[in-house]
């Protein structure tokens, strides 16, 4: 048997899952609810993202991603993240899942 088909696959909802556990350190709502991610692809053990901030200049933007990083990297059959910060689409608040829209008052 092979050492690829020996590793447990990591699925996309495996990753959604980890990322929804991450919080913007400013806005008490995880990056997943707030719509900042675009893109999840797994591709065997590797796993590859596209998200952004809420703005350029976000100051929590570096541990954010180290932070998302590091966790799907501690996910099982998980060799390798890729997770790059992308500007287009721009986020805006209508990216909010309903959820988050409610709790932030904006109903």
């Amino acid at each position: 048997m092979s050492e690829a088909a020996e590793k447990p696959r990591v699925s996309e909802d495996d990753v959604m899952e980890v990322l929804g556990e991450i919080y913007d350190p400013e806005i008490p709502i995880d990056i997943v609810n707030l719509g900042l991610v675009y893109r999840v692809a797994v591709e065997g053990s590797q796993v590859d993202i596209d998200m952004t901030m809420t703005s350029p200049g976000c100051p929590a933007a570096t541990q954010i991603v180290a932070e998302a990083k590091y966790l799907i990297e501690e996910l099982e059959g998980v060799s390798e993240v890729n997770i790059e910060i992308v500007w287009d689409p721009p986020w805006d608040p209508g990216k909010m899942s309903e959820a988050a829209k409610e709790s932030l008052g904006m109903f």
